[in-house]
């Protein structure tokens, strides 16, 4: 019962500090946080460029800056300590195989199924979209594969791709947050590779519901779910997460190109500037923008403002010093960067947080329950474990 020791001690600290990582600068020039703690404020804006690039990559030169002020973090690393995965050496196969394949995404799934090891039951592939995973472990442990996707047409194509590989795997085309057949559900080893929000949230509870003997699942992309918050499986729970705050646990950029940063960069700048034209030529609270066509961001900033404006409804001055506002964007960008390193120093705490809670659900369910990393993140900061297993003693 490991984990249900260790999630109230995380529960408590996250609460403990909502105040700190739950405000968002990007909506706020300057979190009330800042007035709490005005030397850290200070610190953080003076950082340069490359020491900011390296706080928002090193987690723990994030911890170190920030512990003077808040000695307490200390207590967040050994709650959040996670080992590395035992991996098992996979079968040599021929490139072929994998040609399909984009070259990162085929170095995640070689990494899950080394983790998950030997399987010797018939596979459930949860969400499996083209079958990619499924197909390496079918061909690895020669066992038959079930994929179910809602996509008919990546299901199409999965089953093409079958056809060339000879592999045993058949492919449902069903919705897997509706009530499943019981027929599909019968004693596999389940195994789901970036199942998102509901999607990893409904493989637990049907795990449980059908008891099944064994599930792998790396969950994804935490908010999203039709829900306005997460509804914890553990109960007596302080935290409660809304959207920001579940997105907030999926922030990592450890995967991102120098040209995918650029465009962030530009986006985020352009948007701020835009949002203060807002609130300053028209008067208008904050509000999120809504997603947009990401060709305007080629367009030049006053472009992309008309855009935005002309798409919202909004009658723009025509004496928009427009320089201006891209400046004071870009200001503004630059200081909502560095005001919010102190809350992604709590990114990788929500998410271990939110893979406990499903844990500490599973141990009371009768399963022996490990959590690990299976990949560095590098390969992709999505690199968390959840094996189940029925049978085991807690």
């Amino acid at each position: 019962m490991k984990y249900q020791q260790k999630l109230p001690q995380l529960d408590q600290l996250l609460s403990d500090y909502q105040w700190l990582w739950h405000p968002q600068p990007f909506k706020q020039s300057r979190p009330a946080w800042c007035e709490r703690l005005p030397v850290l404020t200070e610190q953080l804006l003076r950082l340069s460029d490359d020491e900011l690039a390296m706080m928002q990559g090193d987690h723990f030169a994030l911890l170190a800056l920030l512990r003077p002020y808040l000695p307490e973090l200390s207590d967040m690393t050994p709650l959040t300590a996670v080992a590395e995965a035992e991996f098992c050496a996979l079968k040599p196969l021929n490139p072929r195989f994998h040609s399909a394949i984009p070259g990162r995404k085929w170095q995640q799934i070689q990494a899950f199924s080394a983790a998950v090891g030997k399987v010797e039951r018939p596979i459930l592939e949860w969400c499996g979209g083209k079958g990619h995973l499924g197909r390496l472990m079918a061909m690895q442990w020669q066992q038959p594969v079930t994929t179910l996707e809602w996509d008919a047409q990546l299901c199409a194509a999965g089953e093409q791709l079958v056809q060339r590989s000879g592999v045993d795997q058949h492919f449902k085309n069903i919705d897997v947050l509706a009530p499943l057949p019981k027929r599909l559900i019968q004693q596999q080893h389940t195994i789901a590779l970036h199942a998102c929000g509901e999607l990893h949230c409904t493989l637990i509870r049907q795990a449980v519901a059908h008891q099944l003997p064994a599930f792998d699942l790396a969950p994804c992309c935490y908010y999203r779910t039709h829900e306005k918050s997460y509804s914890p499986f553990t109960d007596g729970l302080t935290l409660q997460l809304d959207h920001n705050a579940l997105r907030l646990a999926v922030t990592g950029v450890a995967t991102a190109s120098r040209r995918e940063l650029k465009w962030r960069d530009r986006e985020m700048v352009w948007k701020l500037g835009y949002e203060l034209i807002l609130q300053q030529q028209l008067g208008l609270p904050y509000q999120p923008i809504k997603p947009f066509n990401k060709q305007w961001l080629r367009e030049g900033f006053e472009h992309f403002c008309q855009h935005l404006a002309q798409r919202d409804s909004h009658k723009l001055p025509d004496n928009i010093d427009w320089q201006h506002y891209q400046t004071e964007g870009q200001q503004r960008q630059r200081e909502s960067m560095r005001l919010s390193l102190p809350r992604f120093a709590f990114r990788r705490a929500l998410e271990i947080w939110l893979v406990l809670d499903m844990a500490c659900y599973l141990e009371l369910s009768g399963y022996h329950v490990q959590i690990s990393h299976f990949c560095d993140r590098t390969l992709t900061p999505r690199n968390l474990l959840l094996s189940a297993r029925r049978g085991y003693e807690n």
